[in-house]
């Protein structure tokens, strides 16, 4: 499948936001953002992960995004004693030929859902960082291909500090996206207990593994200009001087707002990309790659605050 041009591709973009929103906000109530936000990672081609305390729906909201956009999904409960084969897969001996045969992990489909991801030690979710940056894995030696599309979704909770392993900078930085899932709003409180005081019905898939793929190959056609890249530069180089930090963004980070842009871009159905659509997406992309200094945080800065700062004292290109 094919898009004849950028044009007829924003025009199906946008029309798949509308179609998405609508069937997830079926099951899920009030999640219409963190929705959108996981929709602009896949379709960027990125990994996205959630942040928020148990019960907010977060592992409802991603089986249910998989069964909407029709790409095969799995499940993996991360934990203490949880080693990198169960994710990936391994060799074993297949006693009627007497030869090894490969049994693949769950890592094989379309979308991961890495649950509870910090809960496994470093040694386990190391196992994701090959497949995340190179769409790949290897076993024993053998390098295979993962499906396409291909994205993993994580979850952790900010606030649990007890058994759980920290993720290193090299794993966050492997994702595009970090999500922030909070409470819902009070009337969308009352609307979920509503929708849950009957029966569920799955929702009707409203695209497909092949489509979404072609949304992601076509994705560069989306027009930047050269004042738009400069602008995004400028950005992470901020970010490296900013006083109330140890580390800005790298390189990666702006190769990632730069598709980020993009397809925000695609989802509002324009083929052209403006600064509008770089700022709404610097915060969950820049969000977990900025370090704050010690005595910032002691002071009570956050990194939301410092995004916005170097929106603010970046001035915006004029072509």
């Amino acid at each position: 499948m094919t898009f004849s041009d950028p044009k007829e591709l924003a025009s199906r973009v946008g029309e798949l936001r509308a179609q998405v929103l609508a069937a997830v906000g079926e099951v899920v109530v009030g999640l219409e953002p963190v929705t959108l936000q996981l929709l602009t990672a896949l379709l960027a081609g990125g990994h996205a992960l959630l942040e928020g305390v148990p019960g907010t729906a977060k592992t409802t909201l991603c089986r249910t995004f998989s069964q909407v956009l029709g790409i095969d999904y799995q499940r993996v409960q991360f934990t203490p004693d949880l080693l990198p084969t169960d994710v990936v897969g391994t060799q074993i001996l297949d006693r009627q030929t007497s030869e090894f045969v490969l049994r693949k992990g769950p890592i094989f489909c379309q979308l991961m859902l890495a649950d509870e991801l910090n809960r496994a030690p470093a040694r386990t979710q190391s196992a994701l960082l090959e497949a995340m940056q190179e769409k790949q894995v290897t076993i024993e030696g053998n390098t295979l291909p993962l499906p396409r599309p291909f994205m993993v979704m994580a979850t952790q909770n900010p606030i649990e500090q007890e058994g759980v392993y920290r993720l290193p900078e090299a794993q966050l930085d492997r994702f595009l996206f970090r999500i922030e899932v909070g409470y819902p709003a009070r009337d969308h409180e009352v609307d979920m207990l509503d929708l849950h005081s009957k029966a569920i019905a799955s929702p009707a898939a409203v695209s497909n593994s092949e489509e979404v793929t072609a949304i992601q190959d076509q994705i560069d056609s989306v027009y930047g200009s050269r004042e738009l890249q400069e602008y995004i530069v400028d950005l992470i180089r901020r970010s490296r001087e900013h006083r109330d930090l140890v580390l800005g963004g790298s390189p990666r980070a702006a190769i990632y707002l730069m598709k980020a842009a993009r397809a925000h871009a695609l989802l509002r159905g324009l083929p052209y990309l403006t600064h509008e659509d770089i700022q709404s997406v610097a915060l969950p992309v820049l969000g977990h790659r900025l370090i704050l200094q010690p005595e910032a945080e002691m002071e009570g800065r956050q990194v939301s605050d410092i995004v916005k700062e170097l929106i603010q004292a970046v001035p915006v290109l004029k072509s």
